[in-house]
């Protein structure tokens, strides 16, 4: 493989640092931020994640209480929870965890969130402040795909860039955090057709479509930058993303590796959120703190 591996770690330490930063600046003032995630599941997978936030959260002084309703949750139930804790002046961020309970929906429960402590952009009034070009939180993997073209050093401006994946938690806000960035943004999709077609011309190719393997080598001109955000677990256990690694490395100059590339910097960005939420309940004095692109910013 020739592509240069774009490794999540570096990205995510820099903003554990300003996440530390953020932390010892609300401390002094008294405040400890403090991360909610509301879970309704039994999911494996689903449980090991929320305990690699919550080991994350407190690794940078940050506490996270785990809301535990159980996999039969009924939607008033989670509801009611997620306006709870969005009254709570204890709490400065929420994070409501998928997959819910069968029948549940996340669309609507989202909007319980108080926009303010929405770290994850789950509200649809995240996602329309985002356009709008207002202080707002983008999801944090949106995010985070930002984060590693910049830490890199990869210019977006007058770039050119093919998202593969219309979800509101990747290839929406991502569209919008790139022409903030004043990228030329395709967005491909399931009616696209040939994916080539828009990828082949592109200075950097997104992978967000939550199918292993969709992107070979074949897709994308020599020297592209490819960002995987898959996460795909095969029969094996193995975790693979949307490109296939082997041959994308053959034509790419650089490839975020699956795992150990965007996922380790959403992490991150999650806790780095929650302390970006509390400075900015807090009053503006502490802001200039932030990295930018979260509340303080237009991310």
């Amino acid at each position: 493989m020739n592509a240069l591996p774009l490794l999540g770690l570096p990205v995510a330490q820099r903003l554990r640092e300003a996440a530390g930063a953020n932390v010892r600046d609300l401390r002094d003032r008294g405040i400890a931020p403090k991360l909610a995630v509301v879970l309704a599941t039994d999911n494996d997978a689903t449980l090991w994640y929320v305990r690699s936030i919550a080991r994350a959260a407190e690794k940078a002084g940050v506490e996270c209480e785990i809301v535990d309703l159980g996999a039969t949750a009924q939607a008033g139930e989670i509801a009611e929870a997620l306006r709870r804790l969005s009254v709570d002046d204890t709490i400065h961020g929420i994070i409501l965890q998928t997959p819910l309970p069968a029948g549940v929906s996340a669309d609507g429960l989202a909007a319980e969130i108080s926009v303010g402590k929405d770290i994850d952009g789950a509200n649809p009034l995240s996602l329309g402040r985002l356009t709008a070009g207002l202080p707002a939180f983008a999801p944090a993997t949106a995010r985070a795909v930002v984060e590693i073209l910049d830490h890199y050093e990869f210019p977006l401006a007058g770039k050119g860039v093919a998202v593969v994946g219309r979800s509101t938690v990747v290839g929406k806000p991502l569209l919008q955090l790139l022409l903030q960035r004043d990228a030329t943004v395709t967005v491909c999709h399931s009616r696209s057709g040939p994916l080539e077609r828009y990828t082949r011309d592109a200075d950097v190719v997104v992978a967000a479509a939550g199918r292993a393997g969709l992107l070979t080598g074949r897709h994308v001109r020599a020297g592209a930058v490819v960002v995987d955000v898959g996460t795909n677990v095969e029969e094996d256990g193995q975790l693979v993303g949307d490109v296939d690694a082997e041959s994308m490395g053959e034509v790419a100059s650089a490839l975020t590796p699956v795992p150990g590339g965007v996922g380790t910097v959403t992490t991150a960005l999650l806790v780095l959120h929650t302390t970006e939420a509390a400075l900015a309940q807090a009053g503006p004095r502490s802001l200039a703190r932030s990295v930018p692109g979260g509340a303080g910013g237009n991310a």
